[in-house]
């Protein structure tokens, strides 16, 4: 049966190659957190908040050393 309200979106296979250097760190912490496989076949919406979160989280954290390591290359 259909539920009302949700659509099925036509999934375009993901070419690692041709992602940007953000959408690619969080494939990489996706791989690292054993979640990548999952991620390839269903796509983000398969993993839960606390997955999704803690992806999140480690992308902030390494954004913002690289930040933090470029402010000190500087100066």
């Amino acid at each position: 049966m259909k539920q009302a309200g949700k659509r099925m979106k036509k999934k375009k296979p993901i070419v690692l190659e041709e992602l940007s250097k953000e959408e690619l760190l969080k494939y990489e912490i996706a791989k690292e957190l054993g979640l990548f496989d999952r991620v390839m076949q269903n796509g983000w919406g398969s993993l839960s908040a606390k997955e999704t979160g803690r992806i999140g989280g480690i992308l902030a954290k390494r954004r913002n050393r690289e930040r933090q390591d470029a402010k000190n290359a500087e100066g």
